[in-house]
């Protein structure tokens, strides 16, 4: 994978609102935010997309669930949130570095998109 904006933000190259980070992963407030909660949650292992993950990934990705709701309820929307993941450019993914879209703040419709 390579250098991607996300990663640069890991490395602290580029400068971002960070909420939470731990030993795997990294949460920022989106720069472009579609709800008045908008949060990226990223895993620091470069993986470009879902459906690249491996089967030792899975901890990660359960790692990246808990860490999103820890974050909503910090927000103070533990009750009300949507995560969002897009996987490939068909479905609106423009950063191929795994994120978690974390969105709340406002009434969300279904279907979503």
């Amino acid at each position: 994978m390579s250098d991607t904006l996300f990663s640069k933000i890991i490395n602290r190259d580029i400068p971002a609102d960070i909420v939470y980070e731990d030993e795997l992963c990294l949460a920022f407030r989106d720069v472009n935010p579609q709800a008045p909660v908008h949060i990226l949650v990223i895993p620091k292992k470069p993986i470009a997309m879902l459906s690249d993950v491996a089967e030792e990934d899975q901890s990660l990705l359960g790692h990246l669930l808990t860490t999103a709701s820890k974050i909503a309820k910090q927000e103070g929307f533990g009750g009300a949130f949507r995560l969002v993941v897009n996987n490939g450019e068909d479905a609106g993914q423009s950063v191929f570095h795994l994120h978690i879209h974390l969105l709340a703040g406002r009434s969300f419709g279904w279907p979503p998109g």
